[in-house]
């Protein structure tokens, strides 16, 4: 993947990854979207990185979505990489009944179905301009935290729908999706960094992504998260128990 001249969209793009994302791909001579719900995020972000853009939206909400799509393709028609980051992780415990239905799937509407949906409004776009998409998901597709357990299903539906996706644009568009570890941000402050979460910093996310990304990968599991898949694969029974003992102690009290 070339990473220069591009025209770059990234969803969630305010704060934590899709930040350091957004300001490397800057540094890099690219032009640079990047999203979120929180205007005086966005304000602050788009005046670090001199001549990029920021847009006011909610990954939930169908209709910003579509009206993005809209603005990018009146604003932006060069819009080439689609860089899906906006995401949401919220701890849960699943042993009472909830008050609200509507919260309680909250993450699906943000991680699966915001994604899904900007895809969706760009895919004519950015296939007539020899795109890229890359979607974030999480190493917990593979084996979730119990403490977790909406969020780790997300990443799980995102990362099958990675999949198709990548098949049916063959040819198309590039497809390529980035499964990040736990990674130091707001979202993780309260994951222990101990043996059994080994936290990434952000700079160490970007020194083993941006090589991946030029490299051309299709799938880019820094960190631990390789490991996840691996023993996924070779131990599940092992690394399920072991990151349920890990987790235990972050379920909140019903």
């Amino acid at each position: 993947m070339n990473l220069t001249g591009r025209t770059i969209l990234i969803t969630g793009g305010s704060a934590g990854i899709g930040l350091a994302f957004a300001r490397t791909f800057h540094e890099q001579g690219n032009t640079v979207i990047i999203t979120g719900r929180n205007q005086a995020k966005l304000d602050a972000a788009v005046a670090s990185m001199d001549g990029s853009h920021g847009i006011q939206c909610d990954a939930a909400d169908p209709d910003a979505v579509r009206a993005l799509g809209a603005r990018m393709k009146a604003d932006f028609p060069k819009l080439d990489v689609l860089f899906n980051n906006a995401g949401v992780f919220i701890y849960r415990n699943l042993t009472s009944a909830s008050d609200d239905l509507v919260e309680l799937t909250r993450e699906l509407d943000i991680n699966v179905a915001g994604p899904i949906r900007t895809v969706s409004v760009l895919v004519d776009q950015l296939t007539a301009n020899n795109g890229t998409i890359i979607n974030v998901s999480s190493g917990l597709a593979f084996v979730p935290l119990q403490c977790a357990p909406i969020y780790c299903a997300t990443k799980a539906a995102l990362h099958s729908y990675t999949l198709s996706l990548r098949q049916q644009l063959k040819g198309k568009v590039e497809v390529v999706e980035l499964m990040p570890p736990a990674v130091k941000t707001d979202l993780t402050a309260d994951i222990p960094d101990d043996g059994d979460f080994k936290m990434l910093t952000l700079d160490e996310l970007l020194a083993a992504s941006i090589p991946a990304l030029k490299s051309g990968a299709a799938e880019i599991r820094p960190g631990q998260a390789n490991q996840l898949h691996w023993m996924s694969r070779i131990a599940p029974g092992f690394i399920n128990g072991q990151l349920e003992k890990g987790s235990a102690g972050l379920v909140p009290e019903a």
